[in-house]
């Protein structure tokens, strides 16, 4: 029996976790040897160190593992969109006082932003608001 520690909601990946995990929502599941082959040969982490921070990341919760002979398989337990959310979170209120529109602006004064993207953001924050309206209205 495989138990999973509990983790805080809020734990968010180290960079170098989050960089194992984005191998493994590509990969779907895979051994050390090919996790570690699927980075660009220049930035290749090294094999027992890539090993040492899956225990870690299992420990957190964030992966298991399954054996199949002297062989162990590692699968993601979080998906991108869960920690994609977490991170926005956190940023939101770590660095704009929880304050979407306080990130938007900050956004778009960090980066030139095309006018196709201004109108493509609009359209997006028009359907959002008509789909959380129309939410709002059945609950």
């Amino acid at each position: 029996m495989n138990i999973l520690p509990s983790r805080k909601k809020s734990q968010l990946p180290t960079p170098s976790e989050l960089r194992l995990l984005q191998v493994l929502w590509t990969l779907g599941e895979g051994t050390v040897d090919q996790i570690v082959n699927a980075h660009p040969e220049a930035s290749r982490p090294n094999y027992k160190t890539t090993h040492t921070f899956l225990r870690i990341m299992e420990q957190k919760g964030f992966i298991t593992h399954s054996v199949s002979g002297r062989t162990f398989r590692f699968t993601p337990l979080v998906t991108r969109e869960s920690i994609d959310s977490l991170s926005v979170r956190a940023l939101l209120h770590q660095n704009f006082g929880g304050s979407p529109a306080g990130l938007l602006i900050n956004l778009l004064e960090a980066v030139p932003t095309q006018e196709s993207e201004l109108d493509e953001l609009e359209s997006l924050i028009r359907e959002y608001r008509r789909k959380n309206v129309s939410s709002s209205a059945e609950n």
